[in-house]
């Protein structure tokens, strides 16, 4: 049995015993607290020294970030700059100090400049020019633009409006939002609808414009043989026929009267006149004669006769705006080569009227051509010769002449290097053959720095051109890519209606509406052979018997003709031809 005393002991070691391991909990404990405290101290240092260099390297991406940023901002303006200063520089070719007409503002790089200007001075427009490019990329409207300045400016304008789409100049445009814009980058903020006084002409009686015809001795053989498709042979035949005519005193008015001249010489009746000729033979006559069987087949009757056209009416003004006379195709849609060939005679009939004005300010009429190309195709070279000739004197007469078609190459070399101005809208190279006429094209250009011009031609919008046109010193003005003014009048066609409505209340309608059929070689030939028969017909019966036969005759059969009421008739109503020969000049036309 444990005794008191012994309980006590063990008492007292049992708790030295719980004293001892408490103080090693307590030590564990407190190095435990301190091993944690030492873990967060050094995770916070971590910590913070990561945050530190997260934040050096912000800041130093940040300077590096504004760095780089300078430095493109920098290459962007720098790049603005020189573009504008381009557009400045080729500006300055085309600062003009008198009338000017505004073609559009200068784009460089893409960018369009406002206030670098793209003119044509009015004073060199009588050196003539060219408007092309492909179909649809706006350059019936840069000719349309074109005509309302001139006519803003008081200069009459002769167009050839074969597509039908330029009657819209008689009635002011539509305005609206995108119109207003293009109108301020291009250089006219002062932009608003107008329509310009026009004259509706048709060639014949059978169009729906003011009915414009020619006499045929008037038109030429020349330009008759253009439109009659002749060789060069049959078209010198046709000369030496204009020529007996003239000194035989038939005046060639209309169709059926070169046709009764040509029956005549290819008779029995006339085969001696046609010998005498010269080198015509009958063969050549023939063909001449099926050829203006088809024409008058074709209506080309309606448009040769009288009265005939007035040059004086293409050059009139009205309220101090210049008039323009639209030709409308019409019914001659199935033959613009006669078209074109007669819208040649009216300038040749201007270069015979007109006097010598040499250089002025602005010019007394200016020609343009669409569709140009008709004028060319298959043409002989008497007529080329004499296109030439006419756009090289036509000039110092204050005319102005520019050609409108899809290609420059359209345009004969010795026509082309007489253009002053030139307006070129895109050009398409999908074949061979467009890729030679862009390479010709660029070739033409002066030298440019700021453009790549065989990509530049395939790469203009709607209503852009490539630009080069003579200051008014008469020298080259620097090649300018150029967004094109839009018109103010109607961008769109007014209707045969409108064209007729307007056509019938002209001033000009009374005065060429009703067709003039006076003697002339049909009527005078007929009287002619009719008298002649009468007369071996009144002879007959007085040749019985041989003695008869052999009796002298009172009047040589060309006494009769003279003494003939028919022939002195003719006389009379052809005193200005008979007995001399026509003068004539370029083409052949007839002089007034």
């Amino acid at each position: 049995m444990t005794t008191p005393q012994e309980k006590a002991a063990a008492a007292r070691k049992a708790a030295e015993e719980a004293a001892r391991i408490a103080a090693e909990a307590a030590a564990e404990a407190e190095a435990a607290e301190k091993e944690a405290a030492d873990q967060e101290a050094a995770d916070k240092a971590q910590a913070d020294a990561a945050a530190a260099q997260q934040d050096s390297g912000s800041a130093a991406a940040t300077k590096t970030g504004a760095k780089s940023g300078t430095k493109a901002t920098a290459a962007e303006s720098n790049s603005g700059d020189k573009a504008e200063a381009a557009a400045q520089e080729i500006a300055a070719g085309y600062a003009m100090e008198g009338l000017a007409l505004e073609l559009g503002t200068v784009i460089v790089d893409g960018q369009v400049h406002p206030d670098a200007r793209v003119r044509i001075p009015m004073k060199t427009m009588n050196r003539h020019g060219l408007v092309a490019g492909a179909t649809g990329t706006g350059k019936t409207k840069t000719v349309q633009g074109i005509a309302e300045q001139l006519s803003a400016a008081g200069v009459p304008v002769v167009l050839a409006d074969i597509k039908g789409d330029l009657s819209g100049l008689a009635q002011p445009g539509t305005s609206n939002d995108k119109l207003l814009a293009r109108a301020q980058e291009t250089g006219d903020p002062d932009w608003k609808p107008q329509g310009y006084p026009c004259e509706f002409v048709s060639l014949g009686t059978e169009g729906i414009g003011i009915p414009i015809r020619a006499t045929i001795t008037a038109f030429g053989p020349i330009l008759l043989s253009k439109a009659l498709g002749l060789n060069e042979t049959q078209e010198s035949t046709l000369g030496l026929i204009f020529h007996w005519s003239d000194q035989n005193g038939f005046p060639l008015l209309d169709l059926k009267d070169l046709r009764a001249v040509i029956q005549f010489l290819t008779s029995p009746e006339g085969k001696e006149d046609l010998k005498g000729i010269g080198g015509v033979s009958a063969t050549t006559a023939g063909v001449i004669l099926r050829a203006l069987v088809n024409l008058e087949a074709d209506g080309g009757d309606t448009f040769f006769g009288e009265p005939e056209l007035d040059p004086a009416d293409l050059m009139r003004t009205a309220g101090g705006q210049g008039v323009i006379t639209l030709f409308e195709l019409g019914a001659q849609a199935s033959r613009p080569q006669m078209f074109s060939t007669f819208l040649m005679w009216v300038l040749a009939d201007l270069f015979q009227t007109l006097p010598e004005v040499g250089d002025m300010d602005k010019p007394k009429l200016v020609f343009i051509f669409d569709e140009a190309h008709l004028l060319f195709n298959g043409a002989s070279k008497a007529f080329l010769n004499q296109v030439e000739q006419t756009v090289k004197l036509i000039r110092s007469k204050g005319v102005g002449v520019f050609f409108c078609t899809q290609l420059p190459t359209d345009i004969p070399n010795q026509v082309l290097s007489q253009l002053g101005a030139r307006v070129q809208h895109a050009l398409r190279a999908f074949t061979p053959e467009d890729q030679a006429a862009l390479s010709k094209t660029v070739r033409t250009y002066p030298k440019t720095a700021t453009y790549d011009l065989e990509k530049a031609l395939t790469s203009l919008g709607i209503g852009e051109a490539i630009v080069t046109v003579l200051s008014e010193k008469g020298a080259p003005t620097p090649v300018a890519w150029a967004r094109m003014q839009p018109p103010r009048s109607l961008m769109d066609t007014i209707g045969d209606d409108g064209i007729r409505a307007r056509a019938q209340q002209s001033t000009l309608y009374g005065k060429y509406g009703t067709t003039v059929d006076r003697d002339s070689a049909y009527e005078i030939l007929n009287e002619k052979l009719a008298a002649a028969a009468d007369q071996q017909a009144a002879e007959a019966p007085a040749k019985p018997t041989r003695a008869a036969k052999a009796a002298p005759v009172d009047e040589s059969v060309a006494e009769k003709i003279v003494n003939n009421p028919a022939f002195k008739n003719f006389l009379r109503s052809a005193a200005t031809v008979a007995g001399r020969e026509i003068g004539r000049s370029l083409f052949g036309t007839r002089k007034r």
